[in-house]
């Protein structure tokens, strides 16, 4: 009587980074062992499992899958995975595995941007894996992965991209995605509304970036807690000052003038712009006044899409005549001598143009 015994003997771990990726995809070994034979793992595939060079493909998959199963647990804190002495792995290496299991499908983290990662989000996965065609296993380990970055850093002080940085070893670009997922998680912007929905992640990201550098706590104060998370509620609650720019009939009629004046001959929809700057006008600033209610600031891109972007898109405005106009207005805001909150002004204005312009897509 026989036993078939397969023994693995060495030093350094071998993880082979396709069946990594299948495993990260979440395949099971029938099915990575399938995608490995379609991808020409072996010139004569065999018979498949039961015998023949299909089964020593076959017994390889497990042995990788078993290491990526018996790893995961360090990943799931990257730090432990350089100190541990049961894996020996190279640095660079670890790297690599770290970050690609870390990674994440725009898709996928697109349909639940701004939503709460909860039990009850997590139930609703088996949607978005059949809408997006992402594997359930692959949606559960990146929204596990999500909570668990959002846990570790909530409570944190300090800037939120260095403190993922710090806790999960994550490269720069990573690190400024995982941040925008967070805010987003915290502060829960709406995002699923139809009228939203031409928006990429790269967009929400663009703008969480410019949100969190001038609008929260630490923007203003590098000493408080939560610095990266929170909307600074105090400024939020300034803006309302801003009121005065729509409410005062002489002060909208001259910065109308100024605006106008300065961009004559300038921009291709300059009768459109003269026409409807009231109206755009009452519209920005306005937004800005309705930031201190909770349905509101969920709303503000919402806002921004109804209030802004689409009058412009109705008019056909390019990108250039809308940056202009945006610098300009912005601007123009400084030679109006009744109007006395440029520095709150400017901090609003900044990062709303910012977000407008990588909102408006041709």
């Amino acid at each position: 009587m026989t036993n078939d015994l397969d023994i693995f003997v060495g030093n350094t771990t071998l993880i082979d980074e396709e069946v990594y990726q299948l495993w990260l995809d979440g395949y099971s070994v029938s099915e990575a062992v399938s995608q490995r034979l379609r991808a020409g793992a072996l010139e004569q595939p065999g018979a498949g499992p039961g015998a023949g060079p299909g089964a020593v493909l076959h017994s390889d998959t497990l042995d990788h899958y078993r290491t990526c199963h018996m790893l995961e647990r360090l990943l799931h804190a990257p730090p432990k995975l350089a100190h541990q002495l049961l894996f020996q792995i190279p640095p660079e290496r670890q790297a690599g595995l770290i970050q690609r299991y870390y990674a994440f499908d725009e898709p996928f983290v697109r349909e639940l941007l701004g939503k709460k990662l909860s039990k009850g989000t997590k139930k609703d996965l088996d949607d978005v894996s059949a809408k997006t065609g992402i594997t359930l296993k692959s949606c559960r380990r990146q929204f596990d992965n999500f909570k668990r970055v959002f846990k570790a850093v909530e409570e944190l002080r300090g800037p939120l991209v260095d403190n993922i940085q710090q806790h999960f070893l994550l490269p720069d670009r990573l690190a400024r995605d995982y941040a925008a997922i967070v805010f987003f998680a915290n502060s829960r912007f709406e995002t699923g509304k139809k009228k939203l929905q031409y928006l990429s992640f790269r967009d929400f990201a663009a703008c969480a970036q410019h949100l969190i550098q001038h609008w929260t706590l630490g923007a203003v104060d590098s000493h408080v807690d939560d610095m990266d998370v929170d909307l600074d509620k105090e400024f939020l609650q300034e803006l309302k000052e801003l009121k005065v720019l729509v409410a005062d009939k002489d002060l909208l009629d001259q910065h109308k003038s100024l605006v106008c004046t300065a961009l004559r001959g300038k921009i291709s929809v300059y009768n459109e712009m003269e026409t409807n700057f009231k109206n755009l006008s009452r519209g920005l600033v306005n937004i800005a006044c309705k930031l201190t209610h909770a349905k509101d600031l969920r709303d503000f891109f919402v806002d921004l899409v109804e209030k802004f972007i689409e009058p412009c898109k109705a008019d056909r405005w390019p990108p250039s005549d809308m940056r202009l106009f945006l610098t300009q207005y912005t601007g123009s805001a400084h030679a109006l001598d009744a109007f006395r909150h440029q520095a709150l002004w400017d901090r609003y204005m900044n990062t709303v143009t910012a977000c407008l312009l990588q909102m408006y897509h041709d």
